[in-house]
């Protein structure tokens, strides 16, 4: 199993990792991962592996076989031996937009308080798919409503509890169509605002920032029909 880097620190641009094998396909497997892996509407970290002199683009992130990390070159090329000792450098321009996405997209399932089935973030938008039969009558207070609680400036903190804890409390998982991670006997949560001033917990296991005042302005873009009982909500950042 890769130990998850991202995860300890979504804020770490750099790090050292060992190649511990290689994927049939060209992928490279180290002992610790900079690098987030595509999973619950996110996409996978790009950046480079350095070592030795050489130096390998990588495209993408997935996830491998025992909980590994497989860091996609972005053509096929010379890959760092098993053994070899590597320099991770995060696309971190990318990944940090993807974290004030992902953070904001909390947000919108806060501020539009139905079931979630499906979403999706990219480097600068994102969306969430509602099980929502008539569409929204009024959007400005959607935006006003998603830019105060980014005003807000809410603190941003992980925690975990037990497989059996979070089947204890199912009203926890907004999210129909992804499910929370398993098999580990243990669930991470996100939760935003402390105390009183908390707004949203749920299971996730993507890459947030801190604040939500590090989110930005937020715009709110088309609301689309997506079947009877269905609406798709996109926002992107004012960049």
């Amino acid at each position: 199993m890769t130990e998850a880097l991202y995860r300890d620190d979504p804020y770490l641009r750099e790090a050292a990792g060992v190649v511990t094998g290689h994927t049939e396909e060209g992928g490279v497997i180290l002992d610790h991962s900079l690098f987030y892996p595509t999973g619950g509407g996110q996409p996978g970290d790009s950046g480079v592996l350095e070592w030795d002199g050489h130096r390998l683009p990588i495209a993408t992130t997935v996830k491998g076989e025992g909980g590994a990390c497989v860091l996609v070159p972005a053509e096929p090329a010379r890959l760092p031996p098993k053994g070899t000792q590597v320099v991770q450098v995060l696309d971190w321009e990318r990944r940090y937009k993807h974290m004030r996405v992902h953070t904001a997209l909390h947000l919108l399932s806060v501020v539009i308080p139905l079931p979630v089935t499906g979403g999706s973030i990219g480097p600068g938008s994102g969306r969430l798919d509602f099980a929502m039969p008539q569409p929204p009558s009024d959007r400005d207070a959607i935006e006003q409503a998603l830019n105060a609680l980014v005003d807000r400036d809410l603190e941003v903190r992980e925690e975990w509890i037990t497989e059996a804890e979070l089947d204890a409390n199912p009203g926890l998982v907004k999210t129909m169509s992804v499910k929370p991670p398993r098999g580990a006997g243990q669930v991470r949560l996100v939760r935003i605002g402390q105390g009183a001033e908390q707004i949203d917990l749920q299971p996730c296991g993507g890459t947030h920032v801190a604040r939500t005042g590090e989110i930005g302005r937020l715009r709110l873009g088309k609301i689309e029909n997506k079947g009877k009982q269905n609406r798709r909500v996109n926002i992107a950042l004012d960049l």
